[in-house]
């Protein structure tokens, strides 16, 4: 904790990290900077694991820092309303780090982004591209190769990251676009936006599709939390001001930083749409390539070679998340056949509990379903817990009904089987009742083979 924040005062603030140095900083501005509009001026700030806490500003590709042989990844940022610094930086830039031994180039163009008039940034974004084409092949022909380039753009940074690969015919290693922006690109064709032609591999995470961000398919796969629009934990009225409209762009920032974390692998999997997915009709990704489905963020370039080689475009990738870092939630799948004469449509909601007392509860419970006699129904639920040995799991059912007599849900058999962790044995029950808003505690038992 302590190194991070002595990163973030010398990322942000110039302090001196040798004595008679001074570090060059980010550029922070102020909404009077906005008010006024800014000219573009783009800076680069180069880190590495020799300077991780004091950038070396960048003017040529003749560095005291830059080694060519390594694996070069650009952090470009978007529009920036206030002409703060992007909160997100400093820990970004040291997960990487950690994560590789590589150079680090901060593409700082706040004048130039920080403006009320977003038309006016949108138009900087070539410009910026054309600065990073000049450093790139300056880089080349110290002996670079293009597949060694990785670049990190957030809302219209990864749409400029898209015009330096189109210098470059495509030949860039990756460009990973976090919330590509929408405004002004919606529509375009793919020349005017990132595109899955502008690297060997481009992946995406769109976190506000319904806002700031860009709804349709923009890289060889791309990555939709939660359905891509509204995420859990941000506001959901204006009352929260600035947070309203940032928070959901802001959260593919931030799940791709979880996945540098490694607190847990967040696997996605290919569907038609996220309601099917959330309807557990989409759990496999064996109809598209033979290795597990793709995790999401700084790893999935590990299904490069499987997604480009693809003779048809990949489906959207959906996946839940928490609503806080880490953001993992652990997937069950529960299988449940009834005997009820007539049909009951309601929800289910369901704890998990080991031996010690340690419970996780649903947090993403399933839609309303039709228990119909004798007709299986697989629902996907989400818990913000790992609950390794299940021992004890509770059961609730509703309708919704205040009113009217109270139902009875009679299951035949109940199968419960780990979709995160598929190798856990599954458990079962058999012949239980149910009844309409009664929290029902039961042990259960390994499956019957073959059930």
């Amino acid at each position: 904790m302590l190194s991070l924040c002595l990163v973030f005062i010398c990322l942000w603030n110039g302090v001196r990290a040798d004595p008679g140095k001074t570090c060059p900083a980010f550029t922070v501005l102020g909404f009077g900077n906005a008010l006024m509009g800014t000219d573009l001026k783009v800076k680069l700030l180069l880190y590495t694991r020799q300077n991780s806490n004091c950038a070396e500003e960048l003017k040529s590709a003749a560095s005291m820092h830059l080694d060519v042989a390594k694996k070069t990844t650009f952090i470009i940022h978007g529009y920036r309303l206030t002409g703060s610094a992007p909160r997100w930086l400093p820990d970004l830039l040291q997960l990487l780090l950690s994560a590789e031994d590589m150079n680090i180039i901060l593409v700082d163009w706040n004048r130039g982004a920080t403006t009320l008039n977003y038309s006016t940034a949108s138009r900087n974004c070539r410009k910026v591209a054309e600065t990073l084409k000049k450093l790139i092949d300056e880089m080349l022909i110290n002996g670079a190769s293009l597949g060694s380039f990785h670049m990190i753009g957030v809302s219209l940074g990864a749409h400029i990251a898209g015009f330096v690969g189109q210098l470059f015919a495509g030949a860039l290693g990756r460009i990973t676009g976090l919330d590509p922006a929408g405004p002004l690109y919606r529509g375009k064709p793919p020349g005017e936006r990132l595109d899955p032609t502008d690297a060997q591999f481009v992946d995406v995470i769109h976190s506000d599709t319904d806002g700031l961000g860009y709804r349709e398919a923009l890289g060889h796969i791309d990555f939709y939390p939660n359905g891509g629009a509204d995420q859990p934990g941000c506001p959901l009225t204006l009352f929260s001001g600035l947070q309203y409209f940032k928070c959901d762009h802001q959260r593919s920032v931030f799940l791709f930083m979880a996945s540098l974390r490694q607190s847990c692998n967040i696997t996605a999997y290919p569907c038609d749409s996220y309601r099917n997915y959330r309807n557990a009709k989409c759990t496999s990704c064996q109809a598209f390539w033979p290795l597990p489905c793709p995790i999401l963020g700084y790893h999935a370039h590990e299904w490069k070679s499987s997604l480009t080689q693809q003779s048809q475009p990949v489906p959207s990738m959906f996946f839940d998340t928490g609503d806080q870092e880490p953001f993992c939630i652990y997937h069950y799948l529960l299988d449940v056949t009834t005997w009820n004469k007539d049909p009951r449509r309601g929800t289910l909601s369901i704890t998990l509990a080991d031996g010690t007392g340690q419970k996780a509860e649903s947090r993403v419970n399933p839609e309303a379903a039709a228990f119909q006699q004798y007709n299986q129904i697989t629902l996907l639920l989400g818990f913000d817990q790992d609950i390794s040995r299940v021992e004890r799991i509770s059961l609730t059912f509703t309708t919704g009904s205040v009113i009217g007599p109270r139902f009875k849900l009679r299951i035949l058999q109940l199968r419960l089987r780990s979709l995160t962790n598929p190798d856990r044995p599954q458990l079962c029950r058999y012949d239980l009742v149910l009844k309409e808003n009664a929290q029902r505690t039961f042990k259960p038992i390994p499956c019957r083979s073959g059930s």
